[in-house]
């Protein structure tokens, strides 16, 4: 209901609650010449023209039923934070020193010789005495004032009656009902959040509901990345009218009515390790809800329940709409659905990609489609999994893996697992439903040099997708606790940013427990459980290699989706091998490379060496790749391996 005309122009020309304190201590100045006085005396001219008269008390009843427009939030904020007059007044008089020049000249002239230009609790104290208030300094010192953090009382050393009272600065703006001004370490921002599928958004606001209508007080957002986490927040905050903001560590002193001031819900954000317990933070002053954006590991502590949302993956048609929005008119709808259909990439990866894709598109000045988007995922955009694991960015083309028909077919059988992941349980009965989750774990097992490392590029390559290799010496620490946290913490970023994780000589990380005879036995076999743990839970993609399947615990074998065999290559396979690494600059004829492929059992990673080493011995002496070359590079490689040089070859090492 809209108030008369008149009562408006009422409440507008009444006086602020700092007007009347400063009509009030300009009391007993009135011959002084000063501009200070002279502006005191402005001050209480005015309180008498519009409240009839200098009663302290009576304005200050006038002013507690109906303040002007600029004090509605002061008085509200007193009324909710049952603020005594003391406080009050601190508040009203900080706030006007902070803004006002002429009120900053004025306090300083009034408190000499202190020469403070904020309200000291002494001058408080002396304009309560007026009131009948002598509870000024307790009120001052322990009142919800201070305890909540809207004032501070600076500095310590002085004597409690001459120190000066500071209002923290957001809560000027606040209280002026201004939405600038926030508080160090504490970020408003929403425009650089990614935008959430539909039916996270609808979740959201289900959970916005069970703030208000359930009392949850705290509600804790799982995300492996931070800016979806934030996102849901937002949305969640926006369900029930209110603004996220977001901090990290303790909260702020005078965070609490700040948020009530601003309308805003605050979010924790925060990273924990694995079994890590933190306790939620304590915000002085606020008694709504607490939303921490978390990542998958860890849990929150607080005085009441705390309920859980997971950000799950949006469903195929939804990503859809995500890869649209982001792309926009310059992707086909068959790009879309290729992108949609074959990447497992969440709203804020979604955002990240498209962005770099269409900054690729536009360097090159071509028509954005998928290749730019895969380009841009492989190149490791926006997956930086730190200094756990290493990047491998080399496309391997099907020319490059020489494979025996039975490896094809595992291999391909491998790829169609990790590219149908996403539904492949869909239409099948509940005991294959239940508990499915889409990761994808093979072990690429075989004798060294046979191509395991290679073959996890080419599976990469085919999916589009980042290969890092796990960098075990960054991830194992002799400290207790510390490897499950970096594991923890590769598998939250891995599975979020849709990569292949390859473990090189996995067996080193997933080997067998053994029988626990010292701590060291405990803690390592507390490692390899929580790996077996971690891994069957993760929803991307592990790759490992061993050259021994023997060496695994039993217990991981069965977490396996795939063990692929990389079996020793017989001649005919070592032949193709010597083609694909010779490739046009070789001179041999048939019966050379026949001779060997059948004598030289090597696998194709010497095969490799032996190559680049013969071609740096023939460019050195400016001939041409041959056999003398290649001979002699064998020798050596054989030399190498400690392993006697096949009598076929032996008569021709001198050539």
């Amino acid at each position: 209901m809209n108030r008369p005309a008149d009562a408006c122009a009422a409440t507008l020309l009444a006086p602020t609650l700092a007007d009347i304190a400063f009509a009030a201590l300009a009391e007993g100045y009135g011959t002084d010449s000063g501009p200070e006085a002279a502006w005191l005396e402005s001050q209480a001219r005015g309180l008498a023209s519009s409240a009839g008269s200098l009663d302290l008390q009576a304005a200050l009843a006038t002013w507690q039923v109906q303040p002007p427009a600029s004090d509605r939030l002061l008085q509200a904020l007193a009324a909710h934070a049952q603020l005594s007059i003391a406080e009050t007044l601190a508040l009203a008089l900080g706030r006007a020193a902070e803004l006002l020049p002429m009120a900053a000249r004025a306090l300083i002239w009034l408190q000499h010789p202190v020469g403070e230009a904020r309200p000291t609790v002494g001058l408080i104290a002396c304009l309560c005495q007026r009131l009948g208030d002598d509870e000024v300094l307790s009120a001052l010192a322990d009142g919800p004032a201070r305890r909540h953090g809207m004032i501070r009382l600076h500095p310590e050393e002085r004597p409690l009656c001459e120190r000066s009272v500071r209002v923290a600065q957001p809560l000027l703006f606040a209280l002026a009902g201004r939405g600038g001004g926030c508080f160090d370490g504490v970020d408003s921002d929403a425009a650089a959040l990614p935008p959430l599928a539909e039916s996270t958004i609808a979740e959201a606001r289900r959970h916005g509901a069970g703030l208000v209508d359930d009392g949850v007080r705290t509600l804790l957002i799982r995300s492996g990345q931070a800016l979806e986490a934030r996102a849901a927040a937002a949305c969640v905050a926006a369900a029930v009218g209110a603004r996220a903001v977001f901090f990290a560590g303790d909260a702020p002193a005078g965070l609490g009515p700040w948020l009530w001031l601003a309308g805003c819900l605050p979010v924790w954000c925060v990273s924990l390790a694995p079994g890590e317990r933190r306790q939620a933070p304590r915000i002085a002053g606020h008694q709504g809800p607490l939303l921490v954006a978390c990542g998958l590991e860890g849990s929150i502590e607080a005085g009441a329940a705390v309920a859980q949302w997971r950000l799950p993956v949006p469903a195929a048609a939804e990503r859809c709409q995500l890869w649209r929005s982001a792309l926009g008119a310059a992707a086909s709808e068959q790009t879309i659905s290729a992108l949609a259909a074959h990447h497992r990439h969440g709203a804020g990866r979604i955002a990240e990609l498209a962005q770099a894709a269409r900054s690729a598109a536009a360097r090159s000045g071509e028509r954005l489609d998928s290749t730019h988007v895969t380009q841009v995922a492989r190149s490791g955009v926006g997956a930086d999994l730190g200094a756990l694991a290493e990047l491998l960015t080399d496309d391997i083309p099907d020319a490059a893996m020489i494979l025996t028909p039975a490896l094809r077919t595992a291999l391909d059988a491998l790829l169609a697992r990790c590219r149908l992941r996403d539904t492949l349980a869909d239409g099948l009965g509940a005991a294959a439903r239940s508990r499915y989750r889409p990761g994808v774990r093979a072990l690429l097992v075989g004798p060294s040099g046979t191509g395991k490392t290679l073959a996890a590029s080419w599976v990469a390559t085919h999916l589009g997708l980042p290969l890092y290799r796990v960098d075990l010496a960054s991830v194992t620490s002799k400290y207790i606790g510390e490897t499950e946290k970096n594991l923890s913490e590769l598998f939250a970023r891995a599975e979020h940013a849709e990569v292949v994780l390859l473990f090189d000589e996995a067996d080193s990380l997933f080997g067998k427990r053994t029988d626990v005879k010292d701590a060291n036995d405990r803690f390592a076999n507390q490692q390899t459980n929580y790996l077996l743990q971690r891994i069957e839970s993760f929803e991307g993609i592990v790759l490992l290699t061993s050259n021994s399947r023997a060496r695994f615990d039993s217990a991981f074998t069965r977490r396996l989706d795939a063990i692929v065999e990389f079996p020793t290559p017989g001649p005919e396979e070592r032949r193709a091998l010597w083609l694909a690494h010779l490739g046009e600059a070789q001179r041999l004829d048939a019966v050379t490379l026949n001779r060997l492929a059948a004598a030289c059992d090597l696998a194709g990673g010497h095969i490799r060496n032996v190559v680049l080493a013969a071609a740096a011995l023939a460019r050195q002496g400016g001939t041409a790749l041959g056999e003398a070359a290649l001979l002699a590079a064998i020798a050596a490689e054989y030399r190498k391996l400690g392993k006697q040089l096949p009598s076929a070859l032996a008569g021709g090492e001198t050539l």
